[in-house]
């Protein structure tokens, strides 16, 4: 019993490692595989994941937040199209609710993003939550790591999206946007006890509905990186990019310290809070 416990070991390590390296090799089909593994606790995905972690590329991750409606996985379409005019590879793992009857992904997201079906340098993933909160699939983290070992150089993530606490994008994404919509009202103040906190640079879409002005302006008296977007044709889409590279720019910078003229010191890096 021992010699055969042993023996299936030594297969489980031998599959991982196999799957690791068609990963490592960018094959898409062992990626989806991967993360199948990883999403179902299978057995083998430590073994997959340990094969993988010291190989990572550090891929740029890139969270898109807010609430259902405002038009995050627009947003995301374009942020895809805009990387792949830059010639960059781009990974997806859009976040939804689980089906009732599956408990799968409904694949929302991935239907609306389907102008990309087709492009070999984009990948797109649906994942579900599988009654895990905080915005995010249980294995996403996981998941970000297959992506940047098949060498995704962006990996974009769409979370769920349902409330002020879905805030753990923010521990696996280097810059969280939040795409809010005009016209939100007394609903600002409750975002900014939650899900504005922990982003970096907050989206107003919908630019050309009413109430978009009101909207941009009470935002831009409490946080910094406010941007107003037409998605649906791209409008302001090109200074969305700028802001994510800049944050990205100056998030990997290392931190410089100098003197203020009350010889305090001050991070010159340091981003203002949102």
């Amino acid at each position: 019993m021992g010699m055969l416990m042993r023996a299936r070991t030594r297969k489980d390590m031998d599959d991982a490692n196999v799957l690791a390296a068609q990963v490592k090799a960018g094959n898409v089909r062992a990626v989806s595989r991967a993360i199948t593994l990883l999403e179902d606790q299978d057995p083998d995905g430590p073994a997959i994941l340990r094969a993988l972690e010291p190989v990572l590329h550090r891929s740029a991750v890139i969270g898109v937040t807010g609430y259902p409606g405002a038009g995050k996985s627009t947003v995301i379409d374009q942020l895809v199209t805009a990387y792949r005019r830059q010639g960059k590879t781009v990974g997806v793992l859009a976040i939804d609710i689980s089906s009732p009857r599956t408990g799968g992904a409904l694949l929302g997201d991935r239907i609306r993003m389907r102008t990309h079906a087709l492009d070999m340098g984009v990948y797109i993933r649906s994942m579900a939550t599988r009654g895990h909160r905080g915005g995010l699939a249980r294995a996403a983290r996981e998941a970000v790591t297959v992506l940047d070992v098949a060498g995704f150089e962006i990996i974009l993530i769409e979370t769920i999206g349902v409330g002020q606490g879905d805030v753990d994008i923010l521990d696996v994404a280097d810059t969280v946007l939040a795409v809010v919509a005009p016209g939100l009202g007394d609903h600002i103040q409750a975002m900014k006890a939650g899900l504005l906190e922990v982003t970096h640079i907050i989206v107003v879409n919908k630019a050309d509905h009413a109430g978009a002005e009101a909207t941009l302006r009470d935002l831009r008296e409490w946080y910094p990186h406010v941007l107003g977007t037409v998605a649906m044709d791209g409008t302001g889409m090109s200074d969305v990019l700028t802001a994510i590279t800049a944050h990205q720019q100056v998030a990997s910078a290392p931190e410089k310290v100098s003197s203020n003229s009350d010889g305090e010191k001050s991070m010159m890096n340091r981003e203002p809070p949102c």
